[in-house]
């Protein structure tokens, strides 16, 4: 593997600095065992994936709030799958780096990071009462090509739409204090750490598309737009509905069919389409795929 531009460099070094001055321990920062506030929602109800449905009418005011904690519950349990498959890309690079430059350490720092989320997550989960809702067989499939063999553009896309869906939700969750406190605090720490991630896959992105040829930014559209269609269709697992009574597959079509969710898809995933598109990187059978998940 090549090593690093001088600007990529400094760009980790920076980033390095950062890490040093705020990075948090959630098992520390967070109290765990903090009773939940009564009536008090998990995510804004109108981004819950029902809102405005005739299935959201019928829920009592408490299984509405229920509805957004399996929501909650879901979205954290795809964000743990993803970066599993984070943690080992960056790893699997990291092999071929050279130890002493700061662009492998931020990336191991990354990974320390990733590894602290995923106790987080997994926390939050717990904390919640919810049961880790899973991968599918398929998409458990793919998240393992996708660790093994992703490389360059396709890689560093991949991050950035996983991290960046996820972050539209959390910096709005994190500024709404009728939220409940657990939530908020975990999407905080999470955005504030996060916020390298993204600097460090936007740097990276825009110097491994620039040097991938024709053939290499075909097959990584093709694969980036699978990554989408992937993490928009994780973000509500159908089995969420169970929670308050809602049969999933009548669930799904619902928020499938539901323009409220649709709007919601589509802000969550404007600025990762719009920077993604920017390289190049959203066109041809791809940019079907990023339509037939609800992004554009």
């Amino acid at each position: 593997m090549e090593t690093a531009e001088p600007e990529g460099a400094a760009v980790a070094e920076r980033l390095l600095t950062s890490s040093l001055r705020t990075s948090y321990d959630p098992v520390v920062e967070i109290d765990w065992d903090a009773p939940h506030t009564p009536g008090a929602y998990w995510l804004p109800p109108h981004r819950s994936s029902l809102y405005g449905t005739p299935l959201w009418s019928r829920l009592s005011a408490e299984q509405r709030v229920e509805l957004t904690k399996h929501e909650v519950a879901s979205a954290a349990s795809a964000g743990l799958w993803f970066e599993t498959i984070l943690m080992q890309m960056l790893i699997r690079q990291y092999y071929d780096d050279d130890p002493t430059s700061r662009h492998a350490q931020y990336a191991l720092t990354e990974v320390a990071d990733e590894c602290r989320h995923s106790i987080m997550f997994g926390r939050l989960i717990e904390a919640m009462g919810c049961p880790v809702y899973r991968a599918n067989a398929v998409d458990h499939w793919l998240g393992r090509f996708l660790k093994t063999t992703a490389s360059g553009p396709r890689m560093y896309a991949a991050i950035l739409i996983a991290e960046e869906i996820l972050d539209a939700f959390q910096r709005e969750i994190m500024a709404d204090e009728s939220l409940q406190p657990l939530i908020r605090m975990v999407s905080r720490i999470h955005v504030v750490e996060e916020a390298r991630h993204v600097r460090f896959a936007r740097d990276e992105l825009a110097r491994q598309a620039a040097a991938a040829g024709p053939v290499g930014m075909a097959y990584a559209r093709l694969l980036v737009g699978r990554a989408a269609y992937t993490i928009a269709n994780r973000l509500v697992h159908p089995k969420a509905y169970a929670a308050v009574g809602i049969e999933p597959e009548a669930g799904r079509a619902a928020a499938r069919a539901n323009p409220h969710w649709q709007a919601t898809l589509r802000w969550s995933a404007s600025r990762v389409h719009d920077h993604l598109a920017g390289v190049g990187l959203v066109a041809g059978p791809g940019r079907l795929l990023w339509t037939r998940a609800g992004l554009i």
